[in-house]
């Protein structure tokens, strides 16, 4: 496979995204010879891309309407982010996003069939992966940051108004739910750790776990910026964890944490009831970047639903509770909506060196492992679901 394949950029059609891939990777590809055109973004908030139309056309990109990529020509690749709208019909292009259909999700046989009976082949960017087996672009930084970000200005809201759940986010973007770049989420959230700050007497203390993947960076990189002293911040990985089982004490101790590890196995708890009960607890504020709410391993048993933008905490009923501080717990599994652009740009630049090497993906080896998955999975379905239709 050689030549440069047509790229076509779909407009996201899940609501309340608004990330999509950078014009600066656009231009890149473009440069490098590959055609690529855009769709127009939706002019509704609910669907409105963070990028302007006319940052693509600078970058040197064909603009279309918003969902032609059902009808595009044969042999373009369209890329995106997130999954496609759930309809049925066979899929013709070979396309390019998180489609969430390789790991027995609910209807997985109907979203990846599609493919093998329209003759193309998914690339899932959850699975691309370089030599080692490691995601070659993710969002995992920005959920980390923006989970830390969401972490502080709940702690500091219970401080202020005792009882009342935090409000959504739209409350204080100006009614977008997202943040424009991180200048302004930062901003927000050093005025709130110094509100907080007064309320209660002195700064929080922050615990992350996971502190050395991408998820953890991000919130450790957040806490500081945010105001918080290196001496406030608790940074564990595997090696303070690898001879010692939880529950730990040391997390009840900190006003905040985040779980930010990689759920692989079965493993202790890393609270329970009985350590958040005993006097003495700070902890007001559980961030669970991981969210692996409906896992039955789940290191975080306080919680069994995901939050939202529009309702970002849960409350947690502490048995016996010895102490007066609330609990409140943030599991929202599209943390990085929050700081679209900057979230964008990063995932994007991650994945250029790959996008650039599309016109040879029978051989580039990110790029030809994508597909041999894929065929594996697609060889999982009922003959019926995976017969190319004529």
């Amino acid at each position: 496979m050689s030549g440069y394949p047509a790229l076509l950029l779909r407009a996201e059609q899940k609501p309340l995204e608004h990330r999509s891939f950078s014009p600066a990777v656009i231009k890149s590809l473009i440069e490098a010879g590959y055609p690529v055109t855009v769709e127009r973004s939706s002019t509704d908030p609910n669907f409105k891309r963070i990028f302007e139309d006319s940052e693509y056309e600078a970058a040197g990109a064909k603009l279309v309407e918003s969902g032609v990529w059902p009808n595009a020509p044969q042999g373009t690749i369209v890329l995106g982010l997130k999954e496609l709208p759930e309809e049925n019909f066979p899929l013709k292009n070979d396309f390019i996003h998180f489609a969430h259909c390789y790991k027995g999700q609910k209807g997985h046989q109907e979203v990846l069939s599609r493919f093998p009976r329209g003759g193309s082949v998914l690339y899932d960017l959850e699975f691309l992966v370089d030599s080692v087996g490691r995601r070659v672009s993710a969002f995992g930084y920005h959920a980390g940051f923006t989970g830390a970000a969401l972490g502080v200005k709940t702690w500091a809201w219970q401080l202020a108004h005792p009882g009342e759940k935090l409000p959504s986010v739209a409350t204080f973007t100006d009614g977008r739910g997202y943040y424009m770049n991180e200048d302004e989420l930062v901003e927000q959230i050093r005025k709130d750790l110094a509100e907080g700050e007064k309320k209660l007497g002195r700064k929080p203390t922050a615990f992350v776990l996971g502190a050395l993947g991408r998820c953890g960076t991000g919130a450790c990189d957040l806490f500081l910026k945010a105001g918080l002293p290196e001496e406030n911040l608790t940074r564990w990985d595997l090696a303070e964890t690898k001879d010692r089982n939880g529950p730990y004490k040391e997390i009840a101790e900190h006003d905040i944490f985040l779980n930010a590890i990689y759920l692989s196995k079965p493993i202790p708890p890393f609270v329970n009831n009985d350590l958040l009960s005993q006097a003495g607890r700070n902890l007001s504020v559980v961030i669970d970047v991981s969210c692996d709410t409906t896992n039955p391993h789940n290191p975080i048993p306080i919680y069994d639903i995901n939050t939202t933008f529009d309702d970002p905490t849960v409350p947690v009923k502490v048995e016996n509770d010895q102490n007066s501080t609330p609990l409140s717990v943030i599991s929202i599994d599209h943390l990085p909506s929050m700081l679209p652009r900057e979230a964008s740009e990063s995932f994007s630049e991650g994945l250029k060196e790959s996008l650039l090497q599309l016109k040879d993906r029978s051989t580039a080896r990110v790029w030809a492992d994508a597909e041999k998955l894929f065929n594996e999975k697609v060889a999982l379905l009922p003959e019926a679901l995976r017969t190319k239709e004529v």
